[in-house]
Parts: C-alpha cells; sequence; structure tokens
C-alpha cells in the first residue's frame, strides 16, 4: 500500500510542476522539513531516499524565496507568456525528478526507475504546462493580456492544491491527475486541430 501512494504522490506533484514549477518542490521540501506523514503513514523525510536534502530548512529557505518569483513574475504583463519557453522543459525536469524521487523502493535504482519517471512525472508535467500554454495564449489574443492574471492564479491554485493532495491524500491525487489529463489532451487536440483548419492566405497577388 505504501508503494502505491508513493507512486501516486510523485505523479500528483508531478502534475503540480506542470501548472508551477517550484510550487511543489517548495511544498514537498517544507513537508519533509516538518516530518509530515503521507496519509499518516508515511514520514515524506524518509521516502525521499537519496534525495534527503531536499528537507534541508536552507533547501526550503531557497525554494520559497524561488517561488515567491515564480508566482510574482506570471502576473507581470508579456514577462508571463515570455517564461513559458523557460517554464515548460523545467517543467519536465522538476517533474521527472520529483516523481523519480518519490518512487517506492521496488521500482530500483537504475535507468529503469528514471525512464519510468520521465514518461509518468515528465510526460505528465509537459502535457499540462503545454495546455496552459495554450491557454495563456489564447487569452493574450483574446483579451489582449487582461485576463492572464485570473489564468496565473487559477494556475497556482491547480499546483498548490495538487500538490497538497498529492502529500495528504495521494490516491485523490491520483483520480484527480487522471481528470486532469483528460481536459489536458482534449485541449491540445482541439488546439492542433483549430490550427490545421485555419485557412491559408494565398500570398500571390491576382
Amino acid at each position: 500500500m505504501n508503494e502505491i501512494m508513493a507512486l501516486f504522490a510523485g505523479v500528483g506533484l508531478a502534475a503540480a510542476c506542470g501548472f508551477r514549477v517550484f510550487v511543489p518542490l517548495f511544498i514537498t521540501s517544507l513537508a519533509a522539513s516538518g516530518n509530515l506523514e503521507i496519509f499518516g503513514e508515511v514520514d515524506v523525510q524518509a521516502m525521499l531516499g537519496d534525495q534527503e536534502w531536499l528537507g534541508n530548512p536552507w533547501v526550503t529557505l531557497a525554494l520559497g524565496i524561488a517561488t515567491a518569483l515564480e508566482i510574482g513574475s506570471y502576473y507581470i504583463p508579456w514577462l508571463d507568456n515570455a517564461l513559458d519557453t523557460v517554464a515548460t522543459p523545467a517543467a519536465v525536469v522538476a517533474g521527472t525528478f520529483i516523481t523519480g524521487t518519490m518512487m517506492p523502493d521496488i521500482m530500483g535504482d537504475g535507468s529503469f526507475k528514471w525512464i519510468a519517471a520521465t514518461i509518468a512525472g515528465g510526460g505528465t508535467a509537459g502535457l499540462i504546462q503545454g495546455a496552459t500554454v495554450i491557454t495563456r495564449g489564447t487569452s493574450t489574443a483574446t483579451t489582449g493580456g487582461i485576463g492572464n492574471p485570473v489564468i496565473s492564479t487559477a494556475e497556482l491554485g491547480g499546483s498548490i492544491l495538487t500538490a497538497g493532495l498529492a502529500l495528504l491524500v495521494p490516491i485523490l491525487a491520483g483520480v484527480l491527475v487522471l481528470v486532469l489529463m483528460y481536459f489536458v489532451i482534449r485541449t491540445i487536440v482541439r488546439f492542433f486541430k483549430n490550427r490545421s483548419q485555419v485557412p491559408k492566405i494565398d500570398g500571390a497577388a491576382g
């Protein structure tokens, strides 16, 4: 049971990385330094294994500062769209890292573990981040960026909620991730479908 919860926790935290890169890392670090127990059974610090440094108070402080800067930056006009260029690969890396860190010992410590973490964690984070890029781009195009703070607030809330559930109720977080992935994939598919249907303008003068 502990192994299943650890897997759900890792994927849930990866999903949270898709909304905000540093928020789930900060929450995990905070939980580890505070000796939080997942579902009242598993100590977060113990689950970190070789990455127990994540629970170091100085690391928690550094991640807290990075989180505050990340949150604030997404409320600055035009900078939010520019940040997505960096945030997309960063989300994949963070999702892979946190999933691999939380993965149970039965997965081993070799390449298989990190391949699985890349697919499950990095893939989940990347897809969610991709959907947020599309949503923010649409908001910028239709509202001139006025609606972007609403999008940023929703993303922040989604990151906090998903990360919190991942550490407190991992199974529920797993269910939430499945629901999120349905809407995320639908958003991405619809975006590319609409792009393919946009009529091409003939540049040649008649």
